[in-house]
């Protein structure tokens, strides 16, 4: 018998809806609060009213694409954390409201493990390849970075971490110093076609075993341009292009020499990366070329499947579902999980 979920993703600015059936997508869309550039970041209590004012909209469509009512629906998952408080209370009490309305079971997730499970979607008329088991992944996005092993759908061992920000900040971050608005990870990548990357170098901090920092690097970034500016105070328009390269280039570096160590550690050739910054271009070729090397099994999402969507929270759910692991009305949000 076919399962049908419905799947919410509200956990920072985006608010997708999703309707997952025994593995396969139907609808997955996502509702963007462009408000947030204007103040170089997500500023959590526009976002989640932007949320409650966009979840029945966004759901009601969503269902009339997948062409599914209420009835038809078998279970309920939204993301339960991590992510910003506010946001993830309106996801978590629609989830609620619309569970108890039809008497159906509630499926919490996990949001980065979800990021994880990304690469199990399957779409119709698509030649769907799926990684096996184990499964190495670089899970790298605005707010994370980790090499996490996949043991199955659900078992999964985080071997590396950030012991300070993410890539994703550091491309946000540096990008701000440049005078780009918020995020500015897209537009640094579009830069860095045309851009040198060997024309500047930056601190590449030395971190032992497989975790990251980027904070240095920031550091780095930061003080050269202030000492660069004192001479030229056109220097960033000067060179915009090669500085973003030489960036993108740098953050690629440190990471893309984890997963090389990771999978020479473990011996896992069954690879992948995953998050918002592996739709960066940079890293997706960088990613293809060592791959080739190194006889790699590599799998990269499709790009509406690295941002947050609510896709990847109903393929969670679609395996949690078979398993039974169901949620409790009296469950609450968490900002970390």
């Amino acid at each position: 018998m076919a399962v049908t979920i419905l799947a919410i993703e509200s956990s920072c600015d985006d608010t997708s809806v999703a309707i997952i059936r025994d593995g396969y997508v139907l609808s997955n869309l996502i509702a963007n609060q462009d408000i947030h550039m204007a103040y170089g970041g997500v500023v959590p209590e526009l976002a989640s009213r932007a949320h409650q004012a966009n979840i029945v909209p966004v759901t009601h469509q969503a269902m009339i694409k997948a062409d599914v009512k209420a009835e038809d629906i078998d279970a309920v998952a939204f993301t339960r954390g991590p992510g910003l408080l506010g946001s993830l209370l309106v996801g978590t009490s629609f989830a609620k409201g619309f569970a108890l309305a039809q008497n159906i079971p509630l499926i919490e997730v996990n949001h980065l493990q979800a990021h994880v499970m990304a690469h199990f979607i399957l779409e119709k008329d698509k030649n769907n390849r799926l990684p096996s088991f184990p499964f190495l992944c670089l899970l790298v996005s605005g707010g994370h970075t980790r090499i996490i092993i996949m043991k199955s759908h659900l078992e999964m061992e985080v071997i590396g971490n950030t012991i300070d920000d993410a890539a994703g900040e550091a491309f946000d971050k540096c990008g701000k110093v440049m005078g780009f608005t918020y995020p500015a990870g897209p537009l640094i990548d579009k830069l860095a076609g045309t851009g040198n990357k060997n024309a500047f170098r930056f601190a590449k901090p030395h971190v032992k075993g497989l975790d990251f920092s980027f904070s240095g690097l920031k550091t780095s970034f930061l003080y050269f341009l202030r000492d660069s500016l004192k001479e030229d105070p056109d220097f960033i328009e000067h060179n915009k292009a090669d500085l973003c390269a030489s960036l993108q280039h740098t953050i690629i570096s440190i990471l893309i020499s984890k997963v090389i160590t990771a999978s020479l550690q473990t011996g896992i050739k069954e690879i992948g990366i995953a998050g918002g910054v592996s739709a960066n271009s940079g890293l997706r070729n960088e990613m293809k070329t060592e791959a080739e090397k190194r006889k790699w099994n590599l799998f990269i999402p499709a790009f509406s499947l690295t941002t947050d969507n609510a896709a990847m929270i109903g393929i969670t759910a679609y395996y949690k579902y078979q398993r039974g692991q169901f949620a409790g009305h009296d469950i609450a949000p968490l900002a970390r999980y």
